[in-house]
């Protein structure tokens, strides 16, 4: 990342009224929360996690997909948020229009201070029905993580099977925040991009949105992506360090203060 390109962004920053951050697994995963991929421990190591993640799975074997969403979860409350996710809740404050849009179905941008950040894959804190969709409450955490399948509970409306709140492959992302992204991303005046690999549709093609309508569009990445040639800047680094030096590169005052 060079001082001319981080300079740049941040006079795009400044300037912006109306920004969209979009967010993908590489803000978390300074955390410690693995990627999906990589989601992978102990006895799960077992297990595809591609083969983990479909309704069909859920319907064959409930316990087993249920047990390993339930560690992730466990997982995810042991992170604490990091300075990107602290960094993204500081543009929100000094800009109240901001919307934040994730990939990610942790709850660290809620813990790091943005309260109602767009969901596009759902959340594992949001578990739903997996016959009438009635949402659940998700479990205590005072057991730990499970040591293995682990049935899920029965909806307190039906009785089926209650599933993860995310969306897995083969379904469609949910429309209200699909379409409160597109309508974000067709309004904004700069769109920050962050930590994402730009490979999974359609969410990839938010950043798209903006950059055909006008919108700059700054993408904060350790590592090329297919959306390096629509962007305006192309910050090379992680999300945790880079964000922050955009914040004070866009308010220096603030900095100084």
């Amino acid at each position: 990342m060079s001082a001319d390109d981080l300079a740049r962004a941040g006079r795009l920053l400044a300037a912006a009224s109306r920004p969209v951050v979009f967010t993908g697994a590489g803000t978390s995963a300074e955390s410690g929360v693995p990627t999906f991929r990589d989601a992978q421990t102990g006895l799960w190591r077992r297990y595809d996690p591609g083969r983990l993640a479909t309704p069909a799975a859920f319907h064959a074997d409930p316990a087993l997909v249920w047990g390993w969403y339930e560690s992730r979860r466990h997982g995810v409350r042991r992170a604490e948020p990091n300075p990107g996710h602290r960094a993204v809740a500081a543009i929100r404050a000094r800009l109240p229009e901001t919307v934040v849009i994730t990939q990610n179905v942790d709850d660290l941008h809620e813990r790091g201070g943005v309260p109602d950040p767009v969901r596009l894959h759902g959340s594992l804190f949001a578990p739903r029905c997996s016959a009438c969709a009635h949402p659940a409450p998700a479990p205590g955490d005072a057991d730990g993580p499970p040591a293995g399948p682990l049935d899920p509970p029965a909806c307190a409306r039906c009785a089926a099977p209650v599933r993860p709140g995310v969306v897995w492959f083969g379904e469609a992302l949910p429309a209200a925040a699909l379409d409160a992204a597109v309508a974000a991303a067709s309004r904004c005046d700069l769109l920050l991009t962050v930590g994402t690999s730009a490979l999974v549709h359609p969410a990839a093609e938010i950043p798209l949105v903006a950059a055909r309508l006008g919108a700059p569009v700054v993408q904060v990445n350790p590592d090329r992506t297919p959306l390096d040639a629509v962007c305006a800047v192309n910050l090379r680094g992680r999300a945790g360090e880079v964000l922050p030096e955009l914040v004070r590169a866009a308010w220096p005052a603030d900095a100084a203060g």
